[in-house]
C-alpha cells in the first residue's frame, strides 16, 4: 500500500529560517565569493595588487616547481598523520583512565585540558624555550651528568617537524581526552555490567563496544584535529619561524609569504587554491557516505 507523501510546508518554523539569513548570507558571500575570487586569480600574473592578465596553470607550475612548497607539504603531511594518530590515542587512553574514577580526577583533567586554553604563540614559545639545548631538556639532562646527552630538535632539519609536533600534541590531546571522557561517560553502565557477566576482557569491551558506540564523538575530534592541522601556522611562527632554513615550512606559511612578502598574490592564491582542494578531496567523499547513505536508507 502507498504511503502518500506529507506536503512540503515552506512556512514551517518560518521564525528558524528567518534568523538563519544573516548567517546563510554571510556563508555564501564571504565564504562561497571570497573562494571563487581567490581560485579566479590563481590564474593571473596578480604582484602586488589583483590584476586580470591570465596567465593558465603558470602560478601551477611555478608552485610545484618550488622546493620551499614540496617541502611544506611533505611536513603537513608528516604533522597531520602523526598528530591524528598520537593525538586520538593518547586522548582516548587518558580518557579510559579517568573514567576509572580515579581521585583527583578533576585536578588531572584541569591539568591535561589546561594547555588547550592557550594560544598557539603562547605554546610555540613555550617549547621553543623547552627544546632549546642552552636551557631547555638538553641542558638540564646534561647538568645532571648525562654530558653526551643530545636532544635538540628545532634545530636539526632532519627532525624539526618533530619538534613542532610534540607542542602540537601537548597543546590538543587535553581537549580530545575531555571529548573522548564525555562520551565514555555516556555509555550505559548496563553494558560494563554485561561485559563482566560474559567474562569479556575490559581491552575487548572498549575495542569492540564501547568505540563503536562512540562514532560521533571520533568524528567530531577528527573534524577538530583536522582543521587544527590545515591552518596550523601561528605554532611555526613562534616555535621555528620555518626554520632551520626552510625545513619546518608548512603551506600556511608559504601562502602567507607569498602574498605579502613576496608580494605575489597569484602565487598565494594559487597555494590557497591548492589547500582549499585537499580539503575538498577528503570533505566530499566523507560527506557522501555519511549523509547519502543514510538518506537513501531512510
Amino acid at each position: 500500500m502507498a504511503v502518500a507523501k506529507r506536503p512540503f510546508r515552506w512556512h514551517r518554523n518560518l521564525s528558524a529560517k528567518v534568523a538563519a539569513i544573516p548567517m546563510i548570507a554571510t556563508a555564501g558571500i564571504v565564504f562561497v565569493g571570497g573562494t571563487a575570487w581567490t581560485v579566479l586569480y590563481s590564474f593571473t600574473s596578480s604582484k602586488l595588487l589583483p590584476k586580470e592578465k591570465f596567465v593558465g596553470l603558470a602560478q601551477y607550475e611555478r608552485l610545484w616547481s618550488s622546493n620551499k612548497w614540496l617541502i611544506s607539504i611533505e611536513n603537513l603531511a608528516i604533522y597531520g598523520a602523526l598528530s591524528l594518530v598520537f593525538a586520538m590515542v593518547v586522548g582516548f587512553l587518558l580518557a579510559a583512565l579517568l573514567d576509572r574514577k580515579i581521585r583527583f580526577e578533576d585536578t588531572f583533567r584541569t591539568i591535561f585540558l589546561y594547555p588547550f586554553a592557550l594560544s598557539f604563540i603562547v605554546t610555540g614559545l613555550a617549547w621553543q624555550w623547552i627544546l632549546n639545548p642552552d636551557f631547555g631538556v638538553q641542558n638540564v639532562v646534561r647538568s645532571m651528568g648525562f654530558e653526551s646527552f643530545n636532544f635538540d630538535p628545532l634545530y636539526n632539519p632532519d627532525i624539526v617537524i618533530y619538534g613542532v609536533l610534540i607542542a602540537g600534541l601537548w597543546h590538543e590531546t587535553g581537549l580530545i581526552m575531555c571529548l573522548m571522557l564525555a562520551g565514555l561517560r555516556g555509555i550505559d553502565e548496563d553494558i560494563w555490567k554485561a561485559s563482566r557477566v560474559d567474562g569479556i576482557p575490559v581491552w575487548k569491551t572498549y575495542i569492540f563496544i564501547v568505540i563503536p558506540m562512540m562514532r560521533g564523538i571520533f568524528i567530531t575530534a577528527l573534524v577538530l584535529i583536522a582543521s587544527g592541522i590545515i591552518k596550523v601556522y601561528d605554532l611555526i611562527v613562534a616555535q621555528t619561524g620555518g626554520g632551520p632554513g626552510i625545513a619546518s615550512e608548512v603551506p600556511a606559511k608559504y601562502v602567507y609569504d607569498a602574498m605579502f612578502l613576496s608580494q605575489n598574490l597569484g602565487q598565494g592564491f594559487a597555494a590557497s587554491t591548492m589547500m582549499l582542494l585537499s580539503v575538498v578531496i577528503v570533505v566530499v567523499p566523507w560527506a557522501y557516505l555519511e549523509f547519502g547513505g543514510k538518506s537513501r536508507r531512510g
